[in-house]
């Protein structure tokens, strides 16, 4: 059998239900591999060993018992930071939250236990999740395992920094504009943004809660097909969450015959040669599995930045009023009256980025400029919404990078403008409610991970996570890190 760390998170499940593996051994192991790398890559805030250790004992009790097994037994699963584990610290990476205990789990933390998942520990991330490059969290910053010196991407950060370096089989993450498929791609894994509505938001700290969606960073696409399978349900406590049945997620290698990719070309015509090349290589390996590659008209997506930052400063900016050192959180010990309360524990409390997000979301809503920003951004996202509909006429899926280069140095991008930027081939998906996955690609000419991205119509998940197997199959770049074998 190869290393522990080297099973996906299915063959873990499989050898621990053939008895080959103990599920102590195996929580034993990662807990250990943590231990021994994380000092210098920073993914972890906290990690639950205890917990873990006593849900991996009773799964090895309930085996030797033949009493019946969750679908995620024994698998370790590393939760993002801004979801709920109760009883435990939820800190969204801000000293705002240092002292907050959760009095219940989110949704698809609990459905994951339920299936048997053990919770490992919480993953750093930008604070609030406002971020691209993990550089925001109030603590410290996570590092890319592929390069020490550069940085892991952001807001999931840590997630995805943990599964690349084998730290854990499974994370989740959150996809606000990118969050999820942007860090995976930088370090070569892979990330899923479900359809909006298909994973209940309960028990997510909210940014933007018309864009913000939860799901899995993993090492394979068959497992982000296992978490989707559990975690996709639908949630009475989330009026958002969609109310479907479970999907199952059969995977082939194979390509439906007359399967049609879009391109659009017209938007990517400002990549990177490199960045160019390798996209277009991967466009290659679709047209080998049979797919027939057209062109798609979104060029409105030039002006998806412009609208993601208005709408979802706006949406944080409503949000994050509900941290005001009153109701949890931490307060202000210098604070002589209400008002002082107010502004000294959001002063103290919140960081520079989230700030200034706030600021802005609350300059587009204030009297006078709502109509001039808010809900001028509200229309253009309504027809991005109608350019992805039209371009899904005449295609299966939509094909584009994920990122605009490989991971960048730590501290290399000092203007926010130009850091917002690196999102500008994933927050269409936000802004349209689509589903997207990033798969790795290849690399770059510094040997750094680079993804590739596969959008598709809302709903049709189970299509895109297909696509994506088809392409990881055929590709097959994904490989852990130097280092970290």
């Amino acid at each position: 059998m190869k290393d522990l760390h080297h099973l996906s998170a299915r063959e873990l499940n499989a050898a621990f239900l053939k008895g080959e593996l103990s599920a102590v051994k195996i929580v034993e192991t990662f807990l250990s591999r943590i231990e021994a790398h994380d000092k210098q890559i920073g993914a972890f805030l906290s990690t639950l060993a205890p917990r873990a250790l006593l849900k991996a004992e009773s799964l090895d009790k309930k085996r030797s018992q033949n009493l019946p097994l969750g679908k995620m037994a024994a698998i370790p699963v590393a939760i993002k930071d801004n979801m709920h584990i109760a009883e435990e610290i939820t800190t969204c990476g801000s000293k705002f939250l240092t002292n907050y205990k959760a009095p219940f789990s989110a949704t698809a933390v609990r459905l994951m236990e339920e299936e048997d998942a053990i919770l490992i520990g919480k993953t750093n991330l930008d604070e609030f999740a406002m971020g691209s490059s993990n550089e925001n969290s109030a603590f410290f910053p996570s590092k890319n395992p592929w390069d020490l010196s550069s940085v892991p991407g952001g807001s999931s950060g840590g997630s995805a920094a943990a599964v690349a370096a084998r730290l854990s089989p499974i994370a989740t993450g959150t996809d606000t504009g990118g969050s999820i498929r942007q860090p995976a791609s930088l370090c070569g894994i892979v990330g899923f943004k479900p359809t909006y509505g298909r994973v209940s938001r309960y028990g997510l700290v909210a940014f933007g809660s018309s864009l913000d969606q939860i799901g899995p960073l993993t090492a394979t696409v068959e497992d982000a097909a296992l978490t989707m399978e559990v975690i996709g349900r639908n949630c009475p406590y989330d009026a958002t969450s969609m109310d479907l049945p479970t999907e199952s997620y059969p995977l082939s290698p194979q390509l439906e015959e007359g399967t049609v990719i879009g391109v659009p070309w017209k938007f990517l015509d400002q990549l990177k040669p490199e960045i160019k090349e390798n996209f277009t290589q991967s466009i290659e390996v679709m047209k080998s599995l049979g797919a027939k590659i057209i062109e798609v008209d979104l060029d409105i997506l030039k002006y998806s930045i412009a609208v993601y930052y208005i709408i979802a400063t706006a949406e944080a900016s409503t949000n994050l009023a509900r941290f005001d050192g009153i109701r949890f959180g931490v307060r202000s010990k210098e604070a002589k009256n209400l008002e002082e309360i107010y502004e000294q524990s959001r002063k103290d409390g919140f960081g520079r980025e989230v700030k200034k997000r706030i600021m802005l979301g609350t300059y587009v809503l204030s009297s006078g400029y709502q109509d001039a920003f808010y809900r001028k951004a509200q229309k253009v996202r309504t027809l991005i919404i109608d350019a992805f509909e039209k371009a899904f006429s005449n295609c299966d899926a939509v094909m584009m990078p994920v990122a605009t280069s490989g991971a960048f140095k730590s501290g290399a991008i000092q203007d926010p403008v130009e850091m917002y930027l690196q999102d500008i081939f994933t927050v269409s998906a936000n802004l349209a409610g689509l589903p997207a996955i990033s798969v790795p690609s290849g690399y770059d000419s510094k040997g750094l991970p680079l993804g590739t991205q596969i959008l598709g119509p809302q709903m049709c998940d189970v299509a895109v996570m297909q696509y994506a197997y088809c392409y990881e199959q055929a590709s097959k770049h994904s490989r852990i890190p130097g280092g970290y074998e």
